[in-house]
């Protein structure tokens, strides 16, 4: 099992990579996409694939004995052993639908789980210049435009009033609205991606409620940045959420900024 020092030397590469990534992506996001249909009816790119294309290789040569479970190669159909207890996941595009709309607010995303838990993640947004990197509690940063990173940090629910942010495209709104009504929320934002996590993670929001489908590659990176920003992101029931789960396929989830675990049981 790697150690605390070794998992935090693999940041910087991983960085480097996802911003790689990004810089493919941008290609696309200005010129054509090649916007096609999976099985699933979801919508991949040209930028999905090319962008999978620079990340797998690299980890592979990165990390030889971590497999690696990205996006496009699971709906292609590759299988993945990851019995180890550790293991790479990325989604070279997280957002495709912001991406082909030309909404700014897609990411790169690239986690590193070791016994279920996410213990380094890298959520880059090339066309935001936006770069949120973790490995371990109090390691969370963010660099905007170039400049230097920058510590971020959950914080506890205001006096005034939580600030949500849930997505565009996803989710089930009745389920939200009933929760919200359990809360006192000064304010509903809307964003892509796994940038809502990252939101979270840097203070600007306060509570993440996921209603629906996800897979572990949508949420790995961005839990990672606010597991290390001292947030949470746990199941309804109350529990961590964890990884390596069947079909890499999440329960519903809330993520949240500093609080007592105790009070989400339930919500």
């Amino acid at each position: 099992m790697k150690t605390d020092a070794e998992i935090s030397r693999l940041l910087q590469p991983v960085r480097a990579l996802a911003l790689e990534a990004g810089a493919e992506i941008m290609k696309y996001y200005k010129g054509e996409m090649g916007v096609r249909r999976k099985d699933d009816a979801s919508p991949v790119t040209d930028a999905d694939e090319a962008a999978e294309a620079i990340i797998l290789p690299a980890l592979r040569e990165l990390t030889p004995g971590i497999p690696v479970v990205a996006e496009e190669a699971m709906s292609a159909g590759a299988a993945v052993d990851v019995s180890g207890g550790r293991f790479w996941l990325v989604d070279p595009l997280d957002g495709t639908k912001e991406f082909i709309a030309h909404r700014d607010e897609f990411t790169v995303n690239i986690a590193l789980v070791v016994d279920g838990a996410p213990v380094l993640g890298v959520v880059h947004a090339p066309a935001l210049a936006l770069t949120y990197a973790a490995a371990g509690p109090g390691t969370a940063t963010v660099e905007r435009s170039g400049a230097a990173p920058a510590p971020i940090a959950a914080r506890a629910v205001p006096a005034g009033g939580l600030v949500a942010v849930g997505s565009r495209s996803h989710g089930d709104r009745e389920k939200m609205q009933a929760l919200f009504s359990h809360l006192t929320i000064a304010e509903v934002k809307v964003a892509g991606s796994s940038i809502k996590f990252c939101l979270v993670a840097s203070g600007e929001a306060d509570i993440y409620p996921r209603y629906g489908h996800t897979r572990e590659w949508d949420t790995a990176a961005g839990h990672a940045v606010l597991r290390a920003a001292g947030g949470s992101v746990r199941t309804l029931d109350g529990a961590e959420m964890g990884y390596g789960k069947p079909h890499f396929l999440n329960d519903e989830f809330i993520a949240r900024g500093r609080d007592d675990p105790a009070e989400n049981a339930g919500t």
